[in-house]
C-alpha cells in the first residue's frame, strides 16, 4: 500500500521518538561502561573496595586455598572491570559487620539482604538473588511446621545482625531469640546451648545437618531473602543509579545465573528484573 507523505512523516517522527527507548533496551547486550563521573562516584579512591560477607555461603566462601569465591566476588570483580579500577576484597564474618563497613564508607560496595533497618546508611539496588530462610530442630523435636516455632518458652538461635535476625525481631512475638555472633556458628551454639530451633540460610543449615547427627530441617521456608548490592548512602546519587544499572544487566545477561551454577549453588534463584 502506498503511503501518503503525511503518513510517512508521522511514522518517521514516531520512530525517532522511540530511538532512545531502543537504545536503552540494547544497552545490556552492548555492555554497560561507566562514565568518568560514575567511576568517581563508585570508586573515589581509584580502587573498588568491596565488603564480602562470609557469613552467607550462598554468596561467598573462602576456599581451602584461602581464595575467596562466590557470586559476590564475581560481581565485585566484574564491576571493577567495567570501572577500569583494581578491586580490593574486604572479607568480614557477618552481615552486621558488612553493613557497618559500608555505612562508615570504609568500603565502596557491599552485598546485603534488603531490610528497612539496613536502609539507614546504605543505598540498595534491586535484588540480584533470592534465597530461603529455614528452621532446623533436633530429630526428636515435637515441632513439625514453621508456624509452631513462635510459642512461649521456645528459644531460637539466629546470627546476630543477619537478615533472619532483623526479620524475626519483627515477627517473633512469643519465642525468645538467642543471638549468636556469626551465622556459621548458629548450629554449633544451637546444639551446645540445647536451644529449640536454629534459623538461617537453607543451604547453610543443610550443610550443617550433614556434619551434625540428630537434626532435621522443618519443611518449607519462613522467609524469602532478597540479596542486593549497596553503596554508602552519602555517595552521589549517580553511584546508586550506576550500580542499579549494573545489577540489572548482570541479571539480564545471564551473568548471575552462570555464577550460581559455576559455584554449585542450589536453592537460590536469580531475582526478577526490577
Amino acid at each position: 500500500m502506498r503511503q501518503t507523505p503525511s503518513l510517512h512523516r508521522r511514522r518517521i517522527a514516531a520512530a525517532t521518538l522511540l530511538l532512545p527507548w531502543f537504545a536503552g533496551c540494547a544497552s545490556p547486550a552492548a555492555g554497560w561502561q561507566a562514565s568518568p563521573e560514575a567511576i568517581a562516584a563508585l570508586a573515589p579512591t581509584g580502587r573498588l573496595r568491596a565488603s564480602i560477607n562470609l557469613g552467607n555461603p550462598v554468596l561467598a566462601r573462602r576456599e581451602a586455598s584461602g581464595e575467596l569465591a562466590g557470586v559476590s566476588i564475581d560481581l565485585a570483580r566484574e564491576l571493577g572491570r567495567r570501572l577500569g579500577v583494581p578491586v580490593d576484597l574486604m572479607a568480614v564474618d557477618s552481615a552486621g559487620r558488612s553493613v557497618e563497613v559500608v555505612r562508615g564508607a570504609n568500603a565502596d560496595i557491599g552485598f546485603f539482604a534488603i531490610d528497612p533497618l539496613r536502609g539507614e546508611g546504605v543505598a540498595f539496588t534491586a535484588a540480584y538473588v533470592v534465597i530461603e530462610g529455614a528452621y532446623m530442630v533436633r530429630a526428636d523435636s515435637p515441632l513439625q511446621a514453621n508456624a509452631e516455632v513462635d510459642r512461649p518458652g521456645r528459644t531460637v538461635a539466629v546470627g546476630k545482625g543477619s537478615a533472619y535476625d532483623l526479620y524475626l525481631s519483627r515477627e517473633i512475638k512469643q519465642a525468645t531469640l538467642v543471638r549468636i555472633p556469626t551465622s556459621p556458628k548458629v548450629v554449633d551454639e544451637f546444639m551446645a546451648q540445647k536451644l529449640d530451633v536454629a534459623a538461617g540460610v537453607r543451604q547453610q543449615l543443610e550443610a550443617d545437618a550433614k556434619r551434625t547427627p540428630g537434626v532435621r530441617l522443618l519443611p518449607g521456608r519462613f522467609m524469602v531473602i532478597e540479596q542486593a548490592m549497596g553503596v554508602p548512602a552519602g555517595r552521589p546519587p549517580l553511584a546508586q543509579q550506576s550500580l542499579r544499572r549494573f545489577v540489572e544487566e548482570m541479571k539480564a545477561s545471564g551473568f548471575v545465573a552462570r555464577s550460581l551454577q559455576r559455584h554449585g549453588i542450589e536453592g537460590a534463584a536469580v531475582a526478577p528484573a526490577a
